[in-house]
Parts: C-alpha cells; sequence; structure tokens
C-alpha cells in the first residue's frame, strides 16, 4: 500500500477520535491529554502526507511509463509464441488452440470480423533458431512483415512505408496552395493578393483484397512435425511479401489491384521522362537536378533509386573515354547503391526522395491475415486447403517525391 494511502487513513481515524472527544462537554484530564497527542500527531501526518505524495509523483511517473510501453512488449513476447501449426490441425482436425496462440486469436476476432482464423503477420516471420529436419534447408531470418515490409524488396528501398490499419479509410491531406510574397508597388499599396490555403487529399481503402493459397498434404501433415510451421510461415511470407511489392510499383489498378507507382504515374501527378538513350549518370543526374529545383532534396545521396539488371549491367560495362571508371562507379559515387530487380520493368527506373519526413508511397495493410480452410477442394486426398486473405492499399501522397524515366537503353 502506498504510503500517502496509509497516511490519509490515520488521519480520518485521528478525526474521528477527535470528534468523539470534542462532543464531550467536560473531557477528563487523560481525555485532554489524548486530544492534544492527537492534534499533534495530525499535524505532523499533514507534513508526512506532503513528502509522500511528493515522493509517490516520480514512481507514477515510472510506472505510468513502464504501463505505456508494457502493452506492446507483451504483444510481441504472445506473437513470438504463436504457433501456426497448432492452427492448421484446428482447421484440419478440429484441435482446440492453447496457451500464446489462442489468446492472440482471441484477441484478434475480437478487434475484427474473421471468417477462417486471424493470424498476425508478425507471425508469418522465419524465427531464428528453429529447428527442422536434417533434410531440410535451414531457414534464414526474415524480419516481421507488419513492422519492416521486406527490407530487401525494392519499396522498402525506394522509401515506401508500411501502415497497420485497423479499419476505415486513412486520408493524407497535400497542400496545393498557400502564402504568397509580393512586393509593394508605392507606400500605400497590397504587398501581394492573398491566396487561399488549400489541400487536396490521398487516400488509403480497404478495397482491395488478395489472398495466399496453399495446399497441404496428409503426408506433410503426418511426417513434417514442427518443421511443417516453419515451412508455411516462409512460404505465406513469401508469396504475400512479394506481391505486395509488385503492386507497389506495377498495380493494375484493375482487377481488383491497388494502382501503383508507374501505371499511376498521371493520377499520382508522378513526372515520367522518356529517356530514349543509353543507360548513364548523365540521365539520372538530370532527374537529381530536377529534384533539387523543386525543393525536395539538397544532395544527391537523398534520392532513393530503382531499376532492372539490363540497366545495371549497362551501365557497368559502360567506361569513361580513358579511364578505368564506369558509368556505374559515377552513378554509386553519388547516388549510393540502387536497388536492382526484375519488379520494375525492363528499360524503367524510379526515383524517390523521402521530404519533410513524408514517405514517397504509403502501403496500407488492413488488420491481419484472415487464415481460412476449404474443407472440401481436397476432401478425397485428407490434404488441407488453406486460404491467407490480405486486404491491402497503396497510395503515392504527393507526386513531386517520385520521378519515373523510360526508355533507357533504346538507342
Amino acid at each position: 500500500m502506498l504510503e500517502s494511502v496509509k497516511i490519509a487513513r490515520r488521519q480520518s481515524e485521528i478525526r474521528q477520535a477527535l470528534a468523539t472527544l470534542v462532543g464531550k462537554e467536560t473531557p477528563t484530564d487523560d481525555e485532554t491529554r489524548q486530544m492534544e497527542s492527537l492534534d499533534t500527531e495530525y499535524r505532523s501526518n499533514e507534513t508526512r502526507y506532503r513528502a509522500a505524495l511528493i515522493a509517490e509523483d516520480t514512481e507514477r511517473r515510472e510506472a505510468g511509463y513502464e504501463l505505456e510501453t508494457r502493452s506492446d512488449r507483451d504483444w510481441q513476447e504472445l506473437v513470438g509464441r504463436f504457433e501456426l501449426r497448432q492452427v492448421a490441425f484446428a482447421l484440419d482436425e478440429g484441435r482446440a488452440l492453447s496457451g500464446a496462440t489462442k489468446e492472440i486469436v482471441e484477441e484478434l476476432r475480437q478487434a475484427g470480423g474473421y471468417q477462417g482464423v486471424p493470424i498476425p503477420l508478425a507471425a508469418l516471420e522465419t524465427r531464428a533458431g528453429e529447428t527442422v529436419a536434417a533434410d531440410q534447408i535451414n531457414p534464414r531470418t526474415i524480419r516481421p512483415v507488419i513492422d519492416r515490409l521486406f527490407p530487401g524488396s525494392v519499396a522498402a528501398l525506394l522509401g515506401v512505408q508500411n501502415i497497420n490499419i485497423a479499419s476505415g479509410e486513412l486520408a493524407f491531406p497535400v497542400a496545393t496552395s498557400g502564402a504568397v510574397f509580393g512586393w509593394q508597388t508605392d507606400e500605400l499599396s497590397n504587398v501581394g493578393a492573398a491566396q487561399k490555403y488549400a489541400t487536396g487529399e490521398r487516400s488509403l481503402n480497404p478495397d482491395h483484397t488478395g489472398g495466399a493459397q496453399m495446399v497441404i498434404s496428409r503426408k506433410s501433415l503426418k511426417q513434417a512435425g514442427d518443421g511443417l510451421e516453419s515451412a508455411i510461415r516462409r512460404d505465406l511470407n513469401a508469396v504475400i511479401g512479394a506481391e505486395l511489392d509488385r503492386v507497389v510499383i506495377n498495380g493494375s489498378g484493375a482487377g481488383g489491384q491497388p494502382l501503383g507507382m508507374i501505371p499511376g504515374a498521371a493520377t499520382y501527378e508522378i513526372t515520367s521522362t522518356p529517356v530514349d538513350a543509353a543507360a548513364s549518370w548523365a540521365a539520372f543526374r538530370a532527374q537529381v537536378v530536377a529534384f533539387m529545383q523543386a525543393n525536395a532534396i539538397t544532395s544527391a545521396s537523398q534520392v532513393n533509386l530503382g531499376f532492372d539488371p539490363t540497366i545495371w549491367s549497362d551501365l557497368d560495362e559502360t567506361l569513361i573515354a580513358g579511364t578505368a571508371v564506369s558509368e556505374w562507379d559515377r552513378l554509386t559515387k553519388h547516388v549510393g547503391t540502387p536497388a536492382i530487380t526484375n519488379v520494375i520493368p525492363n528499360g524503367a527506373a524510379i526515383m524517390t526522395a523521402t521530404v519533410q519526413g513524408v514517405a514517397p508511397g504509403y502501403l496500407g495493410i488492413y488488420g491481419a491475415v484472415d487464415l481460412i480452410r476449404d474443407p472440401y477442394t481436397k476432401a478425397g486426398s485428407g490434404s488441407l486447403v488453406l486460404t491467407g486473405l490480405v486486404t491491402a492499399d497503396f497510395t503515392v501522397p504527393r507526386g513531386l517525391q517520385t520521378r519515373i524515366l523510360t526508355g533507357i537503353g533504346a538507342v
């Protein structure tokens, strides 16, 4: 019990005792001495009470910080003990969930509706130190999908930020016009025409849902044992991550897909420049200058760059006349190492910059993976068919932070 609470209770007892003694018209000498003793103790307790409150205030602040951060740590610890194998057997054989797995599933169900068994995205990471059968390849350590969307992916290297959304729509207001500066033409004239501060909106909506499907044979369920969990997690992680990475760059905006950077260049007001020339540092330098002229960056090192492997090959092969320095050397000297990936179409390149803490793109993932079992399609073979539903959307809040080059290598 807090010391201040103990003192407060004692003060209440003293007040009750004094009230009884004061009510007597002719108190005895002992009662008079008792009143004096209680009065002295009451005044002393008032000082102790104020001191206790001051001391406990610091303790409350420290405890408050502990409580504010404890929930996140507890959740991560629970996710670390989540067993995907329990979910597989629950869907296949009707086994009851237990432990941390049961607790996480129940909490996710309370947060939103799921047709199947909800799985936190972080549970799809491959965990370090897992043991697998001797004849299987040891898994690599992969970071949680929900916190960092595949650090080795082109989307992450281009600065695209991943956001987890519980429900609803997320809007990003972007300023389109505002204050203007003008000079007086004479002593009494206006300094300039006033202009309203206006904004436009970029939104993330839960309109796009995709599914990662997997068939687990009865033999795998009986034979793989603990290794089955890491295999399922690894496969779901890879297929979901690869597709989200693709739609960020090349999402068509049709057929249920979000609209990506390249197909949505006009919608997002991204400048697309046809180079129609051999790959060179000069082509990228021109876009770096355009970023600087738009007040987006102050140094070439602030630019994120990505392109396909053929452009890397051309840059590395082309040497500056009379030197052993390649166009690739010149590029990496100023920009750093670009993201090289087949996700970006041949002959195209994407340049982005994070400006004022605003990412060039936002990938919103709604809730957790909704894992659903199909008990009918493969019922004849005893196989387990799983579908992991993911709802996601992508938007570019400010097109000025992205530039696209096309026709690189076309001579």
